[in-house]
């Protein structure tokens, strides 16, 4: 089978299942997981997610990020490879999130799988009612 892009949709899915490498910026990194320890109570599973995402992540100076990975304040293009939904939002703190102005907060769970993607990787990663999905990067703007 294959996808709009012209890639096999089997190959695809197995490379987002194996989580692609990811950056992260130093202020982000701390910033976030403290935010992430702060809400274990209330968001267990974002947190779970989240803080292991910081683990695994190469956290570089911040001037050193590229431009096309997701960050803090960027904005993303990302579609939903199951439903085909194509969505554009900005990445902001919790304090700043408004989805109805398409900002989300990195404690969701959306949010904390789109940290540290490249324009092009995938990731499998659960929405609110427990289902894997399969969201691809398509662009990345940082403001």
């Amino acid at each position: 089978m294959t996808g709009a892009d012209g890639e096999n949709t089997i190959t695809t899915h197995r490379k987002a299942r194996a989580r692609p490498p990811i950056q992260i910026r130093e202020t982000d990194a701390e910033r976030i997981g403290n935010l992430a320890i702060e809400a274990e109570e209330r968001l267990p599973l974002v947190t779970e997610l989240l803080l292991a995402e910081i683990n695994r992540a190469k956290v570089v100076p911040d001037s050193r990020l590229p431009g096309d990975v997701v960050a803090m304040q960027s904005t993303v293009k990302f579609v939903d490879e199951a439903s085909g939904v194509e969505r554009t939002l900005q990445l902001v703190y919790p304090q700043a999130a408004d989805i109805e102005a398409e900002r989300i907060s990195i404690l969701s769970l959306v949010g904390a799988g789109l940290l540290g993607l490249r324009t092009g990787q995938s990731i499998m990663w659960p929405d609110r009612a427990g289902k894997q999905r399969l969201l691809r990067i398509v662009d990345v703007v940082h403001v």
